[in-house]
């Protein structure tokens, strides 16, 4: 995206961040980014789907399958800690930071470059050596994800490919997170595009010789390609040397201190663990379980990697705000941007609720991948998707804890006693109810975390109206209960399971459209206005 205007004579535009690095982010500009980065995130969820596909057809619901998705999350926890939320979380705030200073002109030494000079270098040594750890000690992390596994040997030569990534997502992440600050949205959400491409040429290319370790492979191979992908875009953003000393950027603890980095990174850790408490108790299930959960978790998750971007894009809006003690004007972004993710994912719940069986057949159900592993899949998509909205709930909630630019430990207790939940109802409901057991104590236990963060904002960041919120999403929720009992009767009448999820994909938005109308809800006719005009809602 050009989102600056060059040449001596042109100054900031009425839809651009201007080109000192500030942001003047009307609807026109948050429209484009969001209308843009949704555009690349669909194109790499969808090659997710493939990527899935292959290696469901290769590998089906099997030992060797479980054994890439152990090493997987590796790459899974990276993501969340490096890319999306963590490293965003810390350096996006500091980023829009440092650019507010440059603006206000005055300092000895440019604040961006100074504050790269004294992170950049510290943050990749440190994750150089985490992820050299991680090769030499994979037996050990494979036997504490999934002690139940009968044969590890394949799981920890599969770890130690995919180890790479703590190094290459942190430089991700790093690259991301400063695009993002300056107004670049499209190449940040172009990386899985790239990452996903790496992965599918690698399994189809050398799965025959290496078998799942093909894969990944693939995903080292594809983590380096994201770095390609943003550092001509980056480079050019990075002011050059210009003979300006550099120094620590002033004010405030140091971003790499222990106090500033502690609630963030655990934070993170302890969201993404409801995934290591899922394959822990999995593990211990017929081969195939874990395959099972993470196929539903990929597909049922989509609709939240969606309405995400929203919140991604209007992030630096808020840390921009609160930088400059505009509180009013974060409540009402933080507001909307709840409303209007909150409301995209029902959408998508709805959808996935009333077409499970046939999303899943149409998209895994060949080769390896029969139809018991079709209708295990998707009874687990179905009670993950009760949680959908409480895991868009605590991605947007987590952003103005951290844009206030100081420490605060309070969602990280929420997150921890959503962790206490799902851990002690997972004991409970694996058992008698297996995998399907295992996905509603994920539901509850990110239900609970999501209704915490909530309660918590007003008093602590951001002044939401934690009741007005709750309104704003109770009517989406009438109106996705509606379109998923007409997308289940669409499915089940219509034969064929191509022409099923047809008609699904059809009834279900319109009757989300419709109901919302009907009951007057101000949210779905504010998508619909969205739908047609591309994000007004910045204005």
């Amino acid at each position: 995206m050009r989102a600056t205007a060059k040449g001596p004579a042109a100054g900031p535009t009425a839809d651009a961040p201007s080109t000192d690095g500030t942001q003047a982010r009307p609807g026109g500009f948050l429209a484009r980014a969001a209308g843009g980065a949704a555009g690349l995130t669909v194109i790499a969820a969808l090659l997710g789907l493939v990527r899935d596909q292959a290696i469901a057809r290769l590998f089906g619901a099997s030992h060797a399958s479980d054994a890439f998705l152990i090493a997987w999350t590796v790459p899974e926890m990276a993501a969340t800690l490096l890319i999306e939320d963590g490293m965003a979380l810390l350096l996006v705030p500091a980023f829009s930071l440092a650019l507010t200073r440059r603006a206000s002109g005055g300092h000895t030494q440019d604040p961006v470059r100074a504050l790269v000079a004294d992170t950049f270098p510290r943050l990749s040594a440190a994750l150089a050596c985490a992820g050299g750890l991680l090769v030499w000690g994979a037996p050990w992390a494979v036997g504490v994800l999934a002690p139940g596994l009968d044969d590890p040997r394949l799981a920890v030569d599969c770890t130690r490919l995919t180890a790479v990534t703590v190094l290459t997502f942190g430089i991700t992440g790093y690259c991301s997170a400063a695009l993002r600050a300056h107004g670049r949205f499209l190449a940040p959400a172009g990386v899985y595009i790239a990452y996903n491409l790496g992965i599918i040429g690698m399994t189809l290319a050398l799965h025959s010789v290496w078998g799942v370790r093909a894969a990944a492979a693939g995903v080292a191979v594809g983590s380096l390609l994201m770095i390609i992908t943003l550092l001509p875009t980056c480079l050019r953003l990075l002011p050059g040397r210009g003979g300006v000393r550099v120094a620590r950027p002033p004010g405030g603890p140091p971003l790499l201190g222990a106090t500033v980095l502690a609630p963030v990174v655990l934070f993170v850790v302890s969201r993404q663990s409801q995934v290591l408490v899922e394959r822990f108790l999995a593990s211990s299930l017929p081969d195939g379980a874990i395959s099972h959960l993470n196929y539903a978790q990929k597909v049922a998750q989509l609709p939240m990697v969606l309405s995400m971007m929203i919140c991604t894009v209007t992030f630096p809006v808020v840390a921009r705000a609160m930088a400059a003690g505009d509180r009013e004007g974060a409540r009402r972004r933080v507001e909307r941007d709840l409303a209007l993710a909150g409301t995209v994912v029902l959408l998508g719940t709805a959808m996935v609720l009333g077409c499970a069986p046939a999303i899943v057949e149409v998209l895994f159900q060949r080769g390896a991948f029969d139809a018991a592993d079709t209708t295990a899949t998707a009874g687990v998509m179905r009670v993950y998707a009760f949680g959908l909205l409480g895991h868009t709930l605590v991605g947007a909630l987590c952003r103005p804890f951290f844009a206030v630019g100081r420490p605060t430990w309070y969602p990280l207790c929420a997150m921890g006693a959503g962790l206490l939940v799902t851990t002690a109802a997972g004991l409970l409901l694996t058992g008698p109810f297996g995998v399907g057991g295992i996905a509603a104590a994920n539901a509850v236990g990110i239900s609970t975390a999501a209704a915490l963060m909530l309660l918590g904002l007003g008093s602590r960041a951001v002044a939401v109206r934690a009741r007005a919120v709750a309104l704003s999403l109770a009517r989406p929720v009438a109106a996705a209960t509606v379109a998923a009992a007409t997308g289940r009767l669409a499915t089940d009448l219509v034969p064929g399971p191509v022409p099923g999820l047809a008609a699904g994909c059809v009834l279900v938005p319109l009757s989300f459209l419709l109901t919302g109308l009907v009951i007057r809800a101000p949210e779905a006719v504010h998508l619909l206005a969205l739908v047609r005009r591309r994000f007004p809602h910045g204005r």
